[in-house]
């Protein structure tokens, strides 16, 4: 394991201070969690205390079967970034980042597409993986009339990391569509949902996510199931056959609970015999692209090159 920006470890580690001191005035997330919670954390932007900001550049849409998805189209373009937001499968949006998207879209010349898929608890599993399987089918189906590239690409932070893989999981089991998407960025995502122990050991700090929120939102989005039933391939792909993936960049940070799921989801899908870049960032909490930092700076650079290129 290579564990990268070490230099700026001191601000890093800083901001995961004053994080951590300020949390405990915020409301805890997870099953237990008031309906009002929800919404305020539904109507915020993801890790942060104001609504998102919608530009106009963004299309709203409605795809087959009636998904909603918003679109980001610049100018050149040459691939469709297919994009699943994080918030624990209950909160999170489409148009939750809107300002990120788009300069994605135009440095790396990508259409966009961000899934506005069904969250929980009013609609658990499967309705989200069942929204960004259709969204996925309608592009490999329409990807060139509409856009004028096959070249497809996938990925997303913590709850649409794990949607990314289901979905092309999904589409290779149920569809036999393999080879579609070219390459899969996987940001600090939930791979094992019966939890890692990474996961356990993590205990009560109050970064953006630990032991018991990550509980609460396996509770959430998989309100039926026992521990066992969630280590089921179809929930937690880390216990997946990933044959037949695309190459991936899999990045996760060494304050993250979620560390353990990144490793190991590495070394199996390099098994698999798809390449990987994994990347460990030093200090790094879950969620930590949200903020201001300099490692976030560069994890967006690396972001858009990766998808660029592949």
């Amino acid at each position: 394991m290579t564990i990268t920006d070490e230099d700026c470890l001191a601000e890093t580690l800083a901001f995961n201070g004053k994080f951590e001191a300020v949390a405990t005035s915020r409301p805890a997330r997870g099953q237990a969690m008031s309906a009002a919670t929800l919404a305020v954390l539904r109507r915020n932007r993801l890790g942060g205390d104001t609504p998102p900001v919608r530009l106009p550049h963004g299309q709203d849409r409605v795809v087959e079967g009636g998904v909603k998805v918003r679109v980001f189209v610049p100018d050149h373009v040459a691939g469709v970034y297919l994009h699943i937001h994080g918030g624990g499968w209950a909160f999170g949006s489409a148009d939750g980042q809107d300002e990120r998207l788009w300069q994605l879209a135009e440095q790396a010349r990508l259409a966009v597409v961000s899934v506005e898929y069904r969250l929980a608890p009013e609609h658990p599993f499967p309705a989200g993986p069942d929204d960004c399987e259709a969204a996925a089918r309608w592009l490999v189906k329409h990807a060139a009339a509409e856009f004028g590239t096959q070249r497809l690409l996938i990925g997303g932070e913590s709850a649409g990391a794990h949607l990314s893989i289901v979905t092309l999981l999904r589409l290779r089991d149920r569809h036999g569509i393999t080879g579609a998407f070219r390459a899969a960025r996987l940001l600090f995502g939930p791979y094992d949902l019966s939890m890692t122990p990474s996961q356990r050991r993590f205990g009560p700090r109050r970064l953006l996510s630990n032991t018991d929120t990550l509980r609460g939102g396996y509770e959430l989005f998989t309100p039926e199931m026992g521990e066992e039933q969630r280590r089921s391939p179809e929930v937690s792909p880390l216990f997946a056959d990933l044959a037949g993936l695309p190459p991936a960049r899999i990045v996760v940070g060494t304050e993250d609970p979620l560390l353990d799921d990144s490793l190991f989801l590495a070394a199996r899908w390099q098994a698999a015999g798809a390449p990987v870049q994994l990347g460990v960032v030093a200090g790094a909490m879950h969620g930590f692209t949200l903020f201001p930092l300099t490692i976030t700076e560069r994890e967006l650079r690396r972001e858009r090159d990766f998808l660029a290129l592949a």
